[in-house]
């Protein structure tokens, strides 16, 4: 494990059984694994609605790190030690008992390690499903301990202002402000790390970074892929809450704003909020003048046949649900003014 980190920790993915855990989240801890970054006792659970095994959960989850680690197809030695931290715990959000399972299941490897784990609780689903979960951890005591308990939740994060402010009291009646963790995972991603350094520590960029030269700014994102096993939660969501309004505006932030006092979290959010600010509101009159919404037809991706959208399983025959959107906004404050940003995604 590296400096500072942890020496045994306990992961309980809620959603364990979705495409966010087996495209992105194993695939990534099974990396951390390889390079020696995880506590030296781990423990992953899944924890969702199917129907699996401990030992079908691996095999679906080596599929997943055969196709999206950075280290290439999984060696067998190194799954099989990997493979033996994690768990899957099957059940129902809504059920108090399971809460409980859990946290007697945490409470054994506590025992068996002697010590006091951190548990991360890692909430990979959909909006309507996070009240009930927090509401479920609490009543299990599993929000308790601030030293050491801390709730993740993924984006998106409700699915307007007023569900959004819901969550944030939901969450904000069992855990400290302290030990929840709102996370928008595209900031990881390593190109969206470099744009404060390629702009504050950039003598030829910074001072051209301004209305004066640019003439306009496109952030795009293409998808190369459909819905897949989206289906259901995509229906629901469509491209400009799936992605629009978190991990476009967050870049457009970090593009945006103006250079922080000091590198923390707290100085850096505040620009971002800023910038946010300053976007012009968008009257209801103007959004067919700024906006565009579409969706992907039968087609081929890379050689590949792809279905409509609307043959896509768990997507309604007659669904609206737009999978391309463009937005364009303004940022009225001194180094934009007039520099139109181009957001499209699909």
């Amino acid at each position: 494990m590296g400096e500072g980190g942890p020496d045994q920790a306990i992961l309980a993915i809620f959603g364990g059984g979705g495409d966010l855990a087996w495209r992105k989240l194993v695939p990534a801890l099974y990396d951390l694994y390889l390079d020696h970054w995880l506590p030296k006792r781990f423990a992953l659970v899944g924890l969702g609605r199917q129907r699996l095994s401990d030992e079908e959960f691996r095999t679906r989850l080596r599929a997943g790190v055969d196709q999206f680690s950075r280290h290439g197809r999984a060696e067998a030695r190194a799954w099989e030690e990997f493979a033996a931290t994690l768990a899957f715990q099957s059940g129902d959000f809504g059920d108090r008992a399971w809460y409980a399972a859990l946290d007697a299941r945490m409470s054994a490897l506590d025992r068996a390690w002697g010590g006091s784990a951190t548990r991360i609780l890692y909430l990979a689903t959909p909006p309507d499903a996070v009240g009930t979960i927090a509401q479920g951890l609490g009543a299990a005591g599993l929000s308790r301990d601030r030293a050491r308990a801390r709730i993740v939740v993924e984006k998106p994060f409700g699915h307007d202002l007023v569900s959004a402010r819901s969550l944030n009291y939901t969450l904000g009646e069992v855990f400290d402000e302290s030990q929840i963790y709102r996370i928008d995972h595209y900031l990881g991603k390593e190109t969206v790390q470099n744009i404060l350094a390629l702009r504050f520590a950039n003598a030829l960029f910074e001072p051209v970074w301004n209305r004066r030269y640019i003439d306009h700014v496109q952030i795009a994102v293409a998808e190369t892929v459909g819905v897949e096993q989206r289906g259901h939660y995509y229906d629901h969501a469509g491209a400009l809450r799936d992605m629009i309004q978190n991990h476009l505006l967050q870049v457009l932030c970090l593009i945006a704003m103006e250079p922080p006092v000091r590198l923390d979290a707290d100085e850096i959010r505040s620009k971002k909020v800023d910038v946010l600010r300053a976007i012009r509101p968008i009257a209801p009159a103007e959004v067919s003048r700024v906006a565009v919404r579409g969706q992907y037809g039968t087609g081929t991706i890379e050689g590949r046949a792809v279905p409509a959208y609307r043959a896509e399983k768990n997507v309604a025959p007659d669904s609206a649900t737009e999978t391309f959107a463009a937005v364009q906004f303004w940022v009225d404050n001194w180094r934009w003014q007039d520099v139109p940003f181009y957001l499209r995604t699909g």
